[in-house]
């Protein structure tokens, strides 16, 4: 039984470099082309496996090569690729990124396969959902992020939802969510409540309490994290690093956030931990690529940089 399961997405990423983002009807030059493995479920699996955890990956690609080599890729990491549904009637994922010379980036994605993964393919692999952690997206339908989430409520597994992308959820979604990670954008799309500062964060904090879930830690870039809960909030500030590309940071904060809870640290302790992690994949290009393992986030952690 896996410590932490991850369910969700998986895609190959085509990242270019760009000196600027293109203007409406506008053909650019990018300056290089990076192919990397991507998804948010797949990225925060291998995330969480870096980081230490012995991680279980549930998702759904298509029948051709791109799959092979998602399923490859996981296996190299100590992935195991039992839970990775093959399916020959849609494609596999995949997404376009745009990075700027700040690092920021523009993504747009073509969820093929991730679309198609059902409740009921989930059902029938009901025991490789077992553990201390699942962690989850919203690149996936969602009716199978609802169940899976019931599920593993249901089998008292602590649950983790990254709400990304943006995406309106019910009351019942919020009820199973121990929980919520969501960045700015994603909180205020959520909520309705601008996150400009600290101050806003923690209105839209208490705002996603008031909805149902558990805690709300929140992501807010060079600004570090902000916590969120029944006890009021802590800010965590961010390591200071030079970015280069932020596209993998969220899921490692998210990968690293459930390793670390899964063996046993406190919320405490587990935040400082992920936003290492998170830090560090803005220091390399790409998105698994980017991903740190145990021995650079420990290195940083203690550091205090």
């Amino acid at each position: 039984m896996s410590a932490v399961v991850v369910v969700g997405s998986a895609n190959i990423d085509f990242t270019v470099q760009v000196d600027r983002a293109p203007e409406q009807g506008e053909t650019i030059f990018g300056r290089d082309l990076l192919v990397s493995f991507g998804g948010k479920g797949a990225n925060q699996a291998v995330a969480a496996r870096r980081a230490g955890a012995d991680v279980m990956f549930i998702g759904k690609v298509g029948q051709d090569r791109h799959g092979e080599e998602i399923r490859k890729n996981l296996e190299t990491v100590g992935i195991d690729g039992a839970g990775l549904i093959s399916d020959a009637a849609c494609g596999t994922g995949v997404a376009f990124i745009l990075v700027d010379p700040s690092g920021g980036n523009q993504i747009v994605v073509v969820p093929g396969c991730n679309y198609r993964l059902t409740p009921e393919e989930l059902e029938s692999r009901d025991q490789l959902l077992g553990g201390a952690i699942l962690l989850v997206q919203l690149e996936t339908p969602r009716e199978t992020v609802h169940w899976v989430l019931r599920r593993a409520k249901e089998k008292r597994m602590r649950t983790i939802l990254n709400p990304a992308p943006a995406t309106p959820l019910r009351r019942e979604d919020f009820s199973l969510v121990d929980l919520l990670t969501p960045n700015e954008t994603e909180a205020s799309a959520l909520t309705g409540v601008p996150v400009k500062d600290l101050n806003g964060a923690k209105k839209a904090g208490d705002r996603l309490l008031e909805m149902g879930c558990g805690d709300v830690i929140m992501t807010l870039g060079v600004r570090g994290a902000l916590w969120v809960g029944k006890g009021g909030a802590r800010h965590f500030p961010a390591f200071s690093v030079r970015p280069v590309d932020s596209t993998g940071a969220g899921d490692a904060f998210n990968g690293a956030l459930a390793a670390a809870l899964a063996e046993g640290r406190t919320l405490e302790k587990a935040i400082p931990f992920a936003n290492a992690a998170g830090a560090l994949a803005t220091t390399r290009r790409g998105a698994q690529e980017s991903l740190p393992d145990r021995t650079a986030i420990d290195a940083l952690l203690s550091s205090g940089q």
